[in-house]
């Protein structure tokens, strides 16, 4: 069951938050600027700053496309923000300027958007639910690339020299970006049911691997480099679990929505449907945290770039009822929260 509170962590919520569910936020490589993508149609930015043991948010601007707002991303510089829609359009605001222009299009609904940023090129990658990915110079009409995938684009994640993306079907699509984008292998991993979000993880400031989360309220591990080595990093964990003290009852099982690793100290964290979120340290194979359940789930989070900062959204997620009619959805309020760690 749900808790009554919609704020039990008692951590600070931005004001002019989403007026319907959140899909994605994503803070600045370069400041502590967040921003969310929410399905009212809308992208927001906030300022996050800290004051002693308190934080402070101040909303700065917003933008509007023609449909719900999948997901955003930043360029290297912090100067632009990308949002990719069910309009299937992605859309270029530049925040100094505040112009907000079309960059890039697909057949369908877009997914995912990322900025690569390599030593001899930049570039825009986005992934739809038309099965592509496509890679594109702002500056131009059509993409510089694209990659057919054999199923639609649910989430992906880049750090330089590789990206992932996780397909419908239970994929995992690993790309080389050295020189120009690549496929170097598809592969599954070790969850049995759909796959919800990825995030790559960096060893001596290099990618060594990424993590995985599924619906089945389980997460798993997966290092790159996949010799007898390094076969102990490889493994699964459950969580966004109801405790059950007696196994003969039946146990509450929740989607993982979301996985993110911090930026600096390599623990992770895990946001759920089930209204919570946990922090792991995915070395020791230990819980470090788990967050007092929220009234409603979790659907979206990030670390700021220095890893002191963590924001989520609350939101309405259709994986939590069925029935939960468009009218109640429509009424239940969204939230984005930031704590410090």
């Amino acid at each position: 069951m749900f808790s009554t509170a919609h704020n039990p962590n008692k951590d600070h919520e931005v004001s002019q938050p989403p007026n319907d569910s959140i899909s994605s936020l994503s803070f600045s490589p370069a400041a502590d600027f967040l921003v969310a993508g929410s399905w009212d149609n809308c992208v927001r930015c906030w300022e996050v700053k800290q004051s002693g043991t308190t934080l402070q948010s101040e909303p700065k601007a917003e933008q509007q496309q023609s449909g719900p707002i999948l997901s955003c991303c930043w360029s290297a510089d912090g100067t632009k923000v990308f949002s990719g829609s069910c309009d299937k359009t992605v859309k270029m605001w530049d925040l100094n300027s505040n112009s907000f222009t079309q960059v890039a299009a697909h057949d369908a609904p877009v997914k995912t958007v990322n900025w690569v940023q390599a030593p001899n090129y930049q570039c825009l990658m986005t992934g739809s639910w038309d099965k592509t990915l496509k890679f594109w110079d702002t500056r131009q009409a059509q993409p510089m690339m694209t990659i057919n995938c054999e199923e639609r684009i649910y989430a992906s994640d880049v750090v330089y020299p590789v990206a992932v993306s996780i397909l419908a079907g239970r994929k995992v699509k690993i790309l080389n970006l050295e020189n120009q984008p690549t496929v170097h292998h598809t592969m599954e991993p070790p969850l049995r049911y759909q796959l919800r979000d990825i995030s790559i993880f960096k060893k001596e400031g290099k990618p060594a691997g990424f993590g995985v989360c599924s619906i089945e309220g389980r997460a798993a591990i997966e290092p790159f480099d996949n010799t007898a080595a390094n076969s102990k990093d490889k493994f699964t964990f459950k969580c966004h679990r109801s405790i059950v003290s007696d196994h003969h009852k039946p146990q509450d099982i929740y989607a993982v929505n979301g996985i993110k690793f911090h930026p600096i100290h390599g623990t992770l964290a895990t946001i759920g449907s089930d209204g919570k979120f946990s922090f792991w340290d995915k070395d020791a194979r230990t819980k470090l945290k788990t967050g007092e359940q929220l009234d409603n789930t979790i659907t979206c989070c990030d670390f700021n770039h220095t890893g002191t900062f963590f924001a989520y959204g609350s939101s309405y997620d259709c994986l939590k009822d069925m029935n939960f009619t468009t009218l109640n959805r429509r009424t239940t309020f969204s939230y984005v929260k930031l704590r410090m760690n």
